[in-house]
């Protein structure tokens, strides 16, 4: 891979997310789940349960998903001095969140089949084991929650007070782990009702909730990423507090204004503006300072001939 090294006059284009522990961890909740993998389906095999084998295989998916999580972090910061992304990789931990979600919705669905199928043909339970292993495994994902969530709440950006942006790869990660600790609670819940009280149906139905709830995660990220990805992830104000900042000063008129994401936590930004009194653009870009998620800023000043736009306006020095 060629690494480019940047001159005293050039500036580094690294807008990915550098959060070591988030991705240690995640290669941690890799590893559990994985583990819980093995469990459930050796489990299934031997108390000869379709309910088990059916979750650990549910535990495997997850796992792939998660696996793309970790990969998005170590591709991102692999590839971060790489000039051949020309905004750097900072969107590459979006573009993992967005598969992720699509893996989400997928499992959500096969959930949701497998589910009506077992209430149209109901299977049977050894309520004991599938019990125990479902407690295991609520443990297990509880731990891996606990070992994503700090960081899923304290990966946004604390330097802006406008937005907060999280960093939607560990975003996906944090669903991926509470959805396998939903429904092994709802299992829990399920295969408990269906013990104590006969109640078969439960299991499929608990599995139809459990989908419905999974569905919603992975739509809701989907939105988040896939906004992100076609640049209209900022909102209307911001643009308009840049455009009206720029204006305020002298008699500028902003001509031409992009803003987009470059990643989960950093914007950029093309401004064109027209003015009679021309200044330097790092005149316009100090101007811009207290957007503090700009992390790159291009300006392009234009001198207006003719009469002033503010006959009173004498230039500033």
């Amino acid at each position: 891979m060629h690494i480019h090294r940047l001159h005293r006059w050039e500036h580094s284009h690294r807008f990915n997310i550098e959060d070591g522990r988030a991705e240690r961890n995640t290669r941690r909740v890799i590893l559990l789940t994985l583990s819980m993998m093995i469990i459930e389906i050796t489990a299934g095999y031997i108390f000869g349960s379709m309910a088990l084998l059916a979750d650990g295989w549910h535990m495997g998916t997850h796992a792939a998903a998660l696996g793309i999580t970790a990969f998005a972090y170590y591709y991102a910061r692999k590839h971060s001095d790489n000039p051949n992304y020309s905004f750097g990789t900072g969107k590459v931990g979006v573009l993992g969140g967005f598969g992720s979600a699509v893996v989400l919705a997928v499992i959500a669905l096969l959930m949701g089949v497998e589910s009506v199928q077992r209430l149209v043909s109901p299977v049977t339970i050894r309520f004991d084991e599938a019990i125990a292993v479902a407690v295991i495994g609520l443990a297990v994902n509880l731990l891996s929650a606990y070992l994503l969530r700090g960081q899923h709440h304290h990966a946004h950006d604390h330097r802006s007070g406008h937005n907060h942006h999280h960093d939607h790869n560990l975003r996906a990660a944090y669903l991926h782990v509470l959805a396998d600790a939903l429904t092994s609670l709802l299992a829990i819940v399920a295969l408990i009702t269906g013990k104590a009280l006969g109640w078969v149906w439960m299991d499929p139905i608990m599995g139809i909730v459990g989908a419905l709830i999974i569905s919603r995660w992975s739509y809701g990220l989907l939105v988040d990423t896939g906004k992100v990805l076609l640049d209209r992830d900022v909102n209307t104000e911001a643009v308009e507090k840049i455009r009206s900042i720029v204006e305020a000063d002298s008699d500028n008129r902003v001509a031409d204004l992009h803003v987009w994401r470059v990643g989960s936590h950093h914007l950029a930004a093309i401004v064109s503006i027209v003015t009679h009194y021309p200044k330097s653009p790092d005149h316009y870009k100090r101007l811009l300072s207290e957007f503090h998620e700009m992390a790159h800023l291009t300006v392009e000043v234009n001198p207006c001939e003719g009469r002033p736009c503010l006959a009173e306006q004498k230039p500033t020095r």
